[in-house]
């Protein structure tokens, strides 16, 4: 009689396991393979495309309140441009007609970058959306994790499992369940960070497009420039690891180690997150932007 009702309590405990480690399979990719099929399209969009509202109230922003301040940093720029040029030709001693033409064309210059500065920034992220474009029609892997063989194959494996080994199996199952979707809010936040990065850099963009035209100060705003770049780049960067991580996900292969199997495909998942954050700092090493 007892044989039969431990029997009974094995076979129950062996289905309640058996279920929650399919449950755990059919449903830790499934957050994963939505964000990094989202990755592409968040990455392709320009500042006015991706929200538009968010766009419009840092526009006005930076209309109504940075314009101001760098039509201030833009006079005294000048003012400094015009007093350097005639102090370094000897105390005003050798002056040319040819020097005010300079000094009116460079005015002129510092005038019409300050007024198209969004539409110059915007250029800007145009490129970068060309290029992140023209790489998905190259990068044309499946980002989709399949489980399908991998859950035949538990299944298979189950059967002949003991009572012990399916629990370690549906511990195991769980820890990468919840690890997965901990790493899909990470691809989350790594997507959505860049995005409101760009709408910081770009609502002062005013101030340092003030200071081009400037020798001594041109610095900031060539920093400025070569910031917007690795910005605009990056997305690219974060297009070559979606690439990466599709060729590799295509070359997964069950081996009988279930368990290494299981955290093999887990640990993908974890350098994609890895390298997307990698991403800023690498493009920001290449343009040379601090």
């Amino acid at each position: 009689m007892f044989d039969a009702i431990f029997e009974a309590i094995e076979v129950w405990m062996r289905t309640l396991l058996t279920t929650m480690v399919t449950s755990n399979l059919q449903n830790m990719f499934t957050d994963v393979n939505e964000k990094t099929g989202e990755i592409a399209t968040q990455v392709g969009q320009t500042p006015q495309g991706w929200n538009s509202g968010i766009f419009n109230m840092i526009h006005n922003l930076s209309n109504s309140v940075i314009i101001p301040i760098a039509g201030m940093i833009i006079t005294f720029v000048m003012c400094y441009e015009l007093i350097s040029m005639l102090t370094e030709k000897n105390n005003m001693h050798d002056i040319d007609t040819w020097m005010f033409f300079k000094y009116v064309f460079k005015m002129m210059i510092a005038v019409y970058l300050l007024s198209n500065t969004f539409n110059i920034t915007m250029a800007v992220f145009d490129l970068g959306q060309h290029v992140v474009n023209s790489a998905a029609g190259v990068i044309s892997h499946d980002t989709a994790i399949d489980t399908t063989q991998l859950l035949t194959s538990i299944e298979t494996a189950m059967v002949n499992m003991e009572l012990g080994e399916l629990v370690v199996l549906a511990l195991e199952t769980l820890l990468v369940s919840f690890g997965m979707k901990i790493m899909s809010i990470v691809i989350t936040i790594a997507c959505y960070g860049r995005m409101i990065e760009i709408y910081l850099y770009t609502s002062v963009a005013p101030i340092p497009f003030a200071t081009l035209t400037n020798r001594e100060w041109g610095q900031i705003g060539s920093n400025y420039l070569r910031g917007l770049f690795a910005l605009a780049f990056q997305a690219f960067l974060m297009m070559v690891c979606v690439g990466i991580y599709g060729v590799l996900v295509a070359s997964i292969r069950i081996s009988t180690n279930l368990h290494a199997s299981l955290f093999g495909i887990a640990s993908y998942t974890v350098l994609l997150c890895y390298t997307l954050f990698k991403t800023g700092s690498l493009s920001k090493q290449i343009f040379n932007s601090h």
